[in-house]
């Protein structure tokens, strides 16, 4: 059976992917959305799914539910035209043109056929923050536990509460005083006698006055009385001395995994395991891949960052298949040979 088609193909359903679904459907490109069944861990629509309220994105005066923000995305990309596969992809070939794409099930072997293939791909396939697994975690998580402080510090279980951040760099720092505008008090965990964060903003975390800097603590595990968080039990790293913090929340500011192993290899990767993009732009160094979303944003990881990045990789979508419909009929012509073609669409390095 021939592979299916695609001008455009979009992995990834978060705000990111429906995003670059709406403005590519009502462009007229058929573009098609892999939404994945529990990729890189998540329902459909991604890391909002897991989210209750959300306050902070526009258009919603009174807040609105995470699952039912994704719900609206999915139905307006619909709506304009997209076509939604409830399916997960598991291998992504950028070597040649037009890409290959296997879909869950498809990949039994190294020369299986692809499912699909596309002209154009968009990743937006987000990243996930990295969790302790701490017992009661589970039980707590979106009830007192976070690994977002700007997305949930303002809610008002953490209003005039004791907070406690998990992390000692720039990241923490920054989450642990931006906490301190809605806690009684913050408590930073840092497991080693020192901060990894900058100078700077090791120097402004310390002087605060509303924040505590536990070294050589790690947490051992969350307490709570049923609904929601109420405490953080501790242990020394030298000492091995247990403690138990009061604390209606508890934010891990450790780090995000971005889901790039469909890539891996094919495209340029920062340290981080990030998506690299040519700055102002989603493209990425394969012509015709583009990334979106937090698999290529360790900074602001927001909604309606990723959304803006998802609107982004569709404009460039669309202008590179303008482009190389434009050099196809020029080969068909003869007007430009098909070297000519495929150096234009060659990969590119060191973005």
């Amino acid at each position: 059976m021939a592979p299916q088609h695609h001008k455009v193909t979009i992995i990834g359903s978060g705000p990111a992917g429906h995003t670059a679904a709406i403005y590519l459907a009502r462009a007229n490109l058929a573009p098609t959305m892999f939404e994945g069944m529990m990729a890189n861990g998540f329902a459909p629509g991604g890391q909002l799914t897991t989210t209750t309220d959300v306050e902070n994105f526009p258009g919603f005066p009174n807040g609105v539910m995470g699952g039912e923000l994704m719900d609206k995305m999915r139905e307006q990309s619909v709506r304009c035209g997209t076509v939604i596969e409830t399916e997960t992809i598991t291998k992504l070939d950028c070597s040649s043109r037009p890409f290959k794409i296997w879909r869950e099930g498809t990949e039994t072997n190294s020369a299986s056929e692809p499912s699909d293939t596309s002209d154009a791909v968009v990743i937006a396939t987000g990243a996930s923050a990295k969790r302790m697994n701490l017992p009661g975690e589970d039980k707590y998580w979106q009830s007192g536990i976070s690994a977002c402080a700007v997305c949930d510090g303002a809610v008002p279980i953490f209003r005039n509460k004791p907070l406690v951040v998990i992390g000692g760099g720039d990241s923490a720092a920054e989450e642990a005083i931006y906490l301190t505008k809605y806690g009684s008090q913050v408590h930073v965990l840092v497991r080693r006698d020192k901060l990894r964060a900058s100078k700077v903003m090791a120097a402004r975390l310390l002087k605060h006055p509303k924040v505590i800097v536990h070294f050589n603590t790690s947490p051992t595990g969350a307490l709570g009385d049923g609904s929601l968080l109420t405490a953080v039990t501790t242990k020394n790293t030298l000492t091995g001395e247990e403690g138990q913090i009061e604390a209606n929340g508890l934010f891990y500011a450790i780090g995000h995994v971005p889901a790039t192993e469909l890539i891996k290899g094919q495209v340029d990767l920062d340290n981080d395991g990030y998506i690299k993009v040519i700055p102002g732009s989603s493209e990425t160094n394969i012509p015709g891949l583009f990334a979106a979303g937090d698999v290529q944003d360790k900074r602001y990881r927001q909604a309606v960052t990723s959304a803006g990045s998802g609107c982004m990789a569709a404009l460039d979508a669309e202008r590179f298949l303008s482009e190389l419909e434009e050099s196809q009929s020029e080969t068909n012509t003869g007007s430009q040979s098909q070297l000519d073609l495929d150096m234009k669409f060659k990969p590119k390095s060191n973005l």
